[in-house]
């Protein structure tokens, strides 16, 4: 029998921030978050959720902020996006 099983990342949620500004280029309205959930699958059915990879980019300067480099406004705007969504 051959069993097919793995990890495969899911859709990309965007979500754009329109009172946060880019800590590099300061242009506000600039900022979108893109979070993408991996899955473990067997037989390309998704079981579970085994991690969450989140980045914001900007779309003026191109400058990608990674989890660690989140500033405050975008660690608030963040769950406020979150919080609304609840």
């Amino acid at each position: 029998m051959i069993l097919f099983f793995g990890t495969r990342p899911g859709k990309p949620e965007t979500k754009t921030f329109l009172n946060s500004s880019c800590s590099f280029c300061h242009q506000q309205g600039t900022l979108t978050a893109v979070s993408q959930k991996n899955y473990v699958h067997v037989f390309w059915i998704k079981l579970f959720k085994i991690s969450t990879n989140t980045y914001i980019e900007c779309s003026h300067c191109k400058r990608t902020y990674y989890e660690n480099e989140f500033t405050e406004e975008m660690i608030s705007e963040l769950s406020n996006i979150k919080n609304q969504l609840k």
